[in-house]
């Protein structure tokens, strides 16, 4: 059977991963860039039909993906007269593999409703190094029927592909799992820098605290950059993660309540992106608060 069209919009260190993959595995694809065009240039070489706009993308394809960093980033792509809700032909499905507020993914949802397509939103875990292979990790949600036909795509993408009930529902999943994996990296870069503070060796409270129950995989990505020099185990930037943790929060005002855990990281990453860290990846926290405790 012949393969899907595939539009793609966002090829940063995520989405072009996922597009090279799709495109190994023999999918036409239509791309869009986002900022920069190192990794559409890259995808053409290997095949891709660049558009010139969202609304073409969605005329070119059956499925049209967006991996970009904020909901006002997806928003100005899907909604307006060069938009993909413009382009969007009856059946066409539209996935958001970003991390999205759920509000502002239902309001979406609503809109492609109207022109008879469906939204689903489908953040995504690990990194783009499992992209490259396949293996990522899919939180949809979203209409079943739209989600059954795409799934076979999914699976050329995820290792672990969920769905999760009603749209929006990924996207709240993956807001408490960023809440959740940032804290722990904030915690843990803090440990490494106060260690550094007082002349205990990092490898040292690395071993000793991955030897009890705190031992855990982020643990393990901070460390390899605190401890070993290498920032790209957790190719995730400050920026998309102070983003993320502000959007928690966000999400959890929005229900009427206040989270109290997510303000030291929301703060602490937030810092760093104000002070030049932005774009470092996460791991490198550490250096910005060696420097903090320095001063």
């Amino acid at each position: 059977m012949s393969k899907p069209n595939i539009g793609f919009i966002g090829l940063g260190l995520m989405g072009s991963a996922m597009v090279e993959r799709m495109q190994h595995l023999g999918y036409p694809i239509t791309v869009l860039a986002n900022r920069s065009r190192g990794y559409v240039e890259a995808a053409i070489a290997r095949g891709a039909v660049e558009a010139s706009s969202a609304k073409a993308v969605a005329e070119a394809s059956d499925i049209i993906m967006l991996c970009v960093d904020t909901s006002q980033s997806v928003e100005s792509r899907m909604l307006g007269d060069d938009g993909i809700i413009a382009g969007l032909t009856s059946g066409s499905v539209v996935i958001d593999f970003g991390t999205s507020l759920p509000e502002s993914t239902r309001m979406l949802g609503e809109a492609v409703e109207k022109v008879g397509c469906q939204l689903l939103d489908a953040p995504l875990g690990r990194t783009p190094a499992h992209a490259k292979d396949g293996l990522l990790n899919i939180m949809s949600a979203g209409d079943k029927a739209a989600y059954e036909k795409v799934l076979p795509v999914l699976q050329d993408l995820g290792e672990n592909v969920f769905h999760l009930g009603e749209l929006g529902s990924g996207h709240t999943i993956k807001l408490l799992n960023n809440f959740f994996g940032m804290t722990v990296a904030c915690a843990m870069s803090e440990v490494f820098a106060v260690a550094d503070k007082a002349g205990i060796d990092k490898k040292q409270i690395h071993d000793v605290m991955a030897a009890g129950p705190l031992h855990s995989s982020m643990m393990d990505f901070v460390a390899a950059f605190a401890v070993e020099g290498d920032p790209e185990k957790l190719a995730f930037s400050i920026r998309n993660a102070a983003k993320d943790v502000g959007y928690y929060s966000q999400m959890v005002n929005g229900m009427g309540s206040d989270s109290m855990i997510s303000v030291g990281a929301k703060n602490a990453l937030q810092s760093a992106t104000d002070t030049g860290y932005g774009d470092q990846m996460v791991s490198q926290m550490f250096s910005f608060f060696s420097d903090k405790y320095q001063n």
